[in-house]
């Protein structure tokens, strides 16, 4: 099939090896602008658009996809079907509309549930037992297209938002392909998602990541798995701002406040919580690279009776 193939990030990347491979006819690759990163402020393009361009694939990159002139650019390469992976822009109907098959989304949650942004990091958030992907006939509203096929996966105890996300890269990338051949052959049936009140995967914020240690000490877990990467979970500590990157929940519980240091070892410490407690093993304190605790501990200390509180 003649694709044009329109994504981003790293979860896109695996569905265009795998159309690659598959044999199809990648005709245009569409992805986000370059952008500036870092304290260099140089601009790099996006992983799909790396991708792309070791295939020798036509890159286009619009700024705002829906402009007439950007659609005029699609329509002139007369592709069969437009596969969408975290595109990261909202398609009009007259593109939805374009190609023979319409426009394919690879989406990485069981819809209809958490549609949205952010569905690897809240199925995490919410403690759920399975995550997938749904491969999703596109309309003009936000992941509520029709259903063409689904498969799914364990999320395990010690999966973190970027262990499901590779998992549900490479799910999404064999499903796609799957997906186009019995699309081609007329083989997929579509399923309406239903309606009802549905769980909304909104976009993860910087400010997010705070801890409040008010929570349980499992519910805390949850967002150090599910935040791992960005924006990280943090909590002040005399002050600055400290990272916790790795810790385990503890049934002990304490009189002490909520947030108070209860308990200090070589290479380990632990702070009570509004349910439970959290033994911290790793931090990242303020201006500084990611430690373990008994690694701090050689030149600095945190002793029992010490808060922790909400940055």
């Amino acid at each position: 099939m003649k694709i044009i193939f329109m994504g981003t990030p790293d979860f896109a990347v695996g569905a265009l090896k795998k159309l690659y491979e598959a044999g199809h006819e990648i005709v245009l690759v569409v992805t986000q602008p370059d952008r500036p990163k870092g304290r260099s402020k140089l601009y790099i393009p996006s992983p799909v658009k790396e991708e792309a361009l070791k295939h020798n694939t036509e890159v286009f990159q619009p700024d705002r996809i829906k402009k007439p002139e950007n659609v005029e650019v699609l329509r002139k390469y007369d592709a069969d079907v437009f596969v969408v992976a975290a595109f990261g822009q909202i398609l009009s109907k007259e593109i939805l509309d374009m190609p023979k098959y319409g426009c394919i989304n690879i989406h990485a949650s069981l819809l209809p549930m958490y549609r949205g942004a952010a569905p690897i990091q809240w199925a995490i958030l919410n403690g759920e037992e399975k995550a997938g992907v749904t491969i999703m006939q596109m309309d003009e509203g936000l992941d509520t297209g029709d259903m063409l096929l689904k498969a799914e996966t364990v999320i395990e105890d010690n999966d973190t938002a970027d262990t499901l996300h590779d998992k549900l890269c490479d799910l999404g990338a064999d499903l796609i392909v799957e997906a186009l051949d019995k699309l081609e052959k007329g083989e997929l049936k579509a399923e309406p998602q239903p309606e009802g009140p549905l769980f909304y995967a909104s976009m993860i914020k910087k400010e997010d990541g705070a801890l409040d240690f008010n929570e349980s000490a499992s519910k805390l877990i949850l967002k150090l798995r599910a935040f791992k990467s960005w924006p990280g979970t943090y909590a002040l500590f005399n002050g600055q701002l400290m990272k916790i990157t790795e810790a385990k929940a503890l049934t002990e519980t304490s009189d002490e406040a909520n947030g108070t240091v209860i308990d200090v070892k070589k290479d380990s410490f632990t702070i009570s919580t509004g349910e439970g407690s959290l033994l911290v093993t790793r931090i990242q304190p303020q201006g500084k690279k990611e430690m373990a605790v008994k690694d701090y501990f050689l030149g600095n200390k945190i002793n029992v009776g010490d808060i922790f509180e909400k940055a």
